[in-house]
């Protein structure tokens, strides 16, 4: 059974950082390239991040670029979100996702693309 657990959100003030870690269970870790994905109250779910399976491409949403960092570390199975200067507007539940095949340029930012999903951490940024 895949399960994707995150794990780091928080509270904090404008301007904190926070570190999201997303630990992978069932499934070949390195097979899969990774998303970030984020959901604000009575919003849809957006993009925030990918990673490549072999952590060399990454892709950010243009509100996190500069901000953000997406990194993996397969040999413990875990896909981390590095976030800096965060804003108020980063209020959300994180989650992060797998996708086995298929990922590519045009389609990495969409939440159909990805496989499996985790059950999401709470992130809440005070201004």
């Amino acid at each position: 059974q895949v399960r994707l657990v995150e794990s780091g959100g928080g509270l904090v003030q404008a301007g904190d950082s926070l570190r999201l870690s997303c630990a992978a269970f069932g499934l070949t870790f390195s097979w899969y390239r990774m998303g970030w994905f984020r959901q604000a109250p009575g919003k849809e779910r957006e993009f925030v991040a990918a990673i490549s399976r072999d952590g060399v491409i990454t892709y950010y949403a243009d509100s996190v670029k500069g901000r953000f960092t997406v990194s993996r570390e397969n040999a413990k199975v875990t896909v981390l979100l590095q976030m800096n200067n965060l804003k108020p507007e980063d209020t959300a539940a994180y989650y992060c996702a797998a996708n086995i095949d298929g990922l590519n340029s045009r389609n990495y930012y969409l939440a159909k693309s990805y496989d499996f999903w985790g059950q999401g951490t709470q992130v809440t940024v005070s201004s």
